[in-house]
């Protein structure tokens, strides 16, 4: 996936970081010399070579290797950091290498401990493991363990991605992150434990630790454009959510801007709602990005009149809420590349004809 340049201003580099780190984050006296050598037995072991030049290099090590983790690798890889992250896949671990991710087989279920010792040698910890009914968060099914392993370690920040699911239906009213939070399906009440404990497990580290709660997660390859050119039908998810009056999205590169940005300006124990300024009907998005392909491709897209009907509503709006990012702009200084549908629809076309990535049917 090629990534969208991101401006200047939220940038990183390792040099402007050492300043960041010294000024904001809490220090900790270490024992062990910051990236050493590691013991892991994978083809993706540090080597001596590898073990001298990340000494003077911030390391991101990502708990789940999924759209907005590949997406985040390659903006931090561009600007000079070292990033290595897990899937649960053998075939996703191939085809992850085949791009140049250094990337670790894994599984929170049943983690190995030289995975987990990898963690505590890297600066930075972003979490993007979903919960699992009956389970909860994976992960901290360890968390005795995480906590032994990472207390002398060299971590310094620590993000949990989780979701405005967790806020509810709220009859669509406006939220930010200190409204409550009345969770109404299993999985976003296990998302809400989540966010405590790793919140919890960072301030026994001593971490910069922080939970964004984003929106519906969009970006190239994974939008209403791509729905509508692939004549794909709706699952039954995405057809649930259709009834909802309003849904909050977010643009995959806005996320990434976010988390670059509370990673330049740490912060202990806060929640960031990563939303953009338009919370709209997925019925509307949708035919706002019919109307974009349609228009840049005549005669390409066939109707569906079960698509169609699939936009029926039926009985009252479900989730209704409408998500404040007032905190995300003031406090992170982000400045959205994409404020709504429409921007982040239109660069999704842009892009597709730009890398020629649109499928073969259309011109």
């Amino acid at each position: 996936m090629d990534i969208c340049h991101i401006p200047y201003r939220f940038s990183v580099t390792p040099f402007e970081f050492s300043h960041v780190r010294r000024n904001f984050c809490l220090p900790r006296s270490r024992t062990t010399p910051f990236c050493p050598r590691i013991p892991v037995a994978s083809s993706n072991s540090l080597s001596e070579t590898d073990s001298s030049e990340s000494k003077s290099r911030n390391r991101m090590f990502i708990l789940g290797m999924g759209f907005v983790g590949q997406f985040f690798f390659q903006a931090l890889k561009n600007q000079g950091w070292a990033v290595s992250g897990t899937c649960t896949s053998i075939t996703k671990k191939k085809q992850l290498e085949e791009k140049g991710f250094d990337i670790y087989l894994f599984d929170a279920n049943q983690p190995e401990q030289s995975t987990i010792d990898l963690m505590k040698y890297h600066t930075h910890l972003l979490v993007s493991i979903p919960p699992v009914v009956g389970i909860g968060d994976p992960m901290l099914q360890h968390e005795e363990l995480l906590r032994s392993t990472l207390m002398d370690g060299n971590l310094q920040w620590l993000g949990y991605l989780s979701s405005t699911s967790v806020y509810g239906d709220c009859g669509g009213a406006w939220v930010d992150e200190d409204y409550p939070t009345i969770p109404t399906s299993e999985l976003a009440n296990l998302r809400l434990v989540a966010e405590k404990r790793w919140l919890n497990l960072g301030d026994d580290l001593g971490l910069s630790a922080q939970v964004f709660r984003l929106g519906g997660i969009y970006g190239p390859g994974r939008s209403a454009v791509d729905t509508i050119i692939k004549q794909g039908a709706l699952s039954e998810s995405q057809k649930m959510r259709v009834s909802r009056q309003y849904t909050s999205r977010i643009h995959v590169e806005d996320i990434s801007q976010a988390l670059k940005a509370s990673i330049h300006a740490p912060s202990h124990g806060k929640v960031y709602n990563i939303v953009d300024d338009d919370p709209a009907p997925r019925e509307e998005v949708f035919a706002y990005a019919r109307d974009l392909v349609e228009n840049k491709w005549p005669g390409q897209i066939k109707h569906s009149t079960n698509e169609s009907e699939s936009f029926i509503k039926k009985g009252s709006p479900r989730g209704a809420k409408r998500v404040s990012n007032a905190r995300m702009k003031k406090e992170l200084g982000v400045r959205l590349l994409h404020p709504n549908y429409g921007s982040g629809l239109q660069s999704i076309i842009n892009h597709m004809e730009h890398h020629e990535t649109y499928p073969s049917s259309l011109p």
